[in-house]
C-alpha cells in the first residue's frame, strides 16, 4: 500500500528521499521496493568523515551507490566547511547542517531564501 501511495505522489511531481540512510530502519530493500529519487546520508556518517573510524567510509559509498543508481544524496549534520568540501568533492549535491543555519520556522527560512538564493 505504501509503494501505491508513493508512486502516486511520485506522479504528481513529488520526489521522495530515504531518510538517515544507512541507520535505522533504512535498508537497500527499499530500493527495489519503493521509487525514491535521493538518499540523505545521516549525520553520524558525516561526523565520522577524515577519522580513524569504521564507519569513515561509509558516506563515499553511499555516494558512489547513490550515483550508480542515478539518485541524488544529501548529506546531514555538516558543521564545517571541511565537511562540506568534502562531501562536494565526493558527489553529494545538496547539504545541510548548522554549518548553513540553524532550524527556521517558515518566515525565516522564507527570509534566508530571499537572502541566499
Amino acid at each position: 500500500a505504501v509503494r501505491e501511495v508513493m508512486l502516486g505522489l511520485r506522479g504528481l511531481g513529488f520526489k521522495l528521499s530515504i531518510d538517515d540512510f544507512g541507520t535505522g530502519y533504512s535498508s537497500l530493500a527499499y530500493l527495489k521496493t519503493f521509487p525514491v529519487s535521493c538518499f540523505k546520508i545521516d549525520k553520524s556518517f558525516v561526523d565520522s568523515l577524515g577519522m580513524q573510524a569504521a564507519s569513515s567510509s561509509v558516506a563515499p559509498h553511499i555516494i558512489d551507490m547513490a550515483r550508480d543508481l542515478g539518485l541524488k544524496v544529501i548529506a546531514e549534520g555538516i558543521e564545517s566547511a571541511t565537511q562540506a568540501d568534502t562531501l562536494q568533492q565526493l558527489g553529494a549535491q545538496v547539504g545541510q547542517g548548522f554549518l548553513f543555519s540553524r532550524p527556521l520556522d517558515a518566515s525565516a527560512f522564507h527570509a534566508f531564501v530571499r537572502r541566499h538564493g
